[in-house]
C-alpha cells in the first residue's frame, strides 16, 4: 500500500536521509574493519606497539584518517568487540558494503598485522583463515596476499 505521508516528504528531507545513511554505513564499515585488526592483533596476547602502528597506518590508509579519528574508533571498536559474539558479526558488514578487491586489501592488511612480530602464531594462522572464509574469498586470495605482502616486508 502507498503511504500518503511518503508523498509529501520533500525531496531535500530524502537526500539528506540518504546522506546519513552512507554516512552510517561508513562508519560501520570502519568499526568493522578496525574490530578485525584489533581482533588479529590481539589473538595470540601479545598487542604490541608495532601492531597498534600498524592499524593506525591501515586505517589511516584505507579510510583517509587522521589520529584522532583513528583513536576514536580504536575505542569504538573496543567496545563492539567486548559486546560482539563471533567475527562474523564484523566480517558480515564488510560482505555488505565492500567489493572482493576492497576485501583483498583488508586480507593484506591482516598480513602486514601478522607479520609485525615477525612470527606467525598458529592462532593467527587460524583466525586469519577464518576471516577469509567468513569474507567470501578463497584460500588462493589468502595466500596471494600473504605472500604479497611477505615479499613487500622482505629487504632485498
Amino acid at each position: 500500500m502507498i503511504s500518503f505521508k511518503n508523498l509529501f516528504i520533500p525531496q531535500t528531507f530524502k537526500k539528506e536521509e540518504s546522506v546519513n545513511a552512507d554516512m552510517e554505513r561508513k562508519q560501520k564499515l570502519k568499526i568493522a574493519t578496525c574490530s578485525l585488526f584489533l581482533e588479529v592483533a590481539s589473538v595470540d596476547d601479545k598487542y604490541t606497539i608495532e601492531e597498534r602502528e600498524k592499524i593506525i597506518s591501515a586505517m589511516k590508509e584505507l579510510f583517509h584518517l587522521n589520529n584522532k579519528e583513528i583513536n576514536e574508533f580504536l575505542k569504538l571498536s573496543n567496545e563492539e568487540i567486548k559486546k560482539s559474539i563471533s567475527l562474523y558479526e564484523f566480517t558480515k558488514v564488510i560482505n555488505d558494503y565492500c567489493q572482493d578487491d576492497e576485501k583483498y586489501e583488508i586480507l593484506k592488511n591482516l598480513w602486514r598485522l601478522i607479520f609485525a612480530d615477525n612470527v606467525i602464531d598458529p592462532l593467527e594462522d587460524n583466525y586469519i583463515r577464518k576471516i577469509t572464509n567468513n569474507l567470501n574469498m578463497s584460500h588462493q586470495d589468502m595466500i596471494a596476499a600473504k605472500l604479497e605482502i611477505k615479499k613487500e616486508l622482505s629487504p632485498e
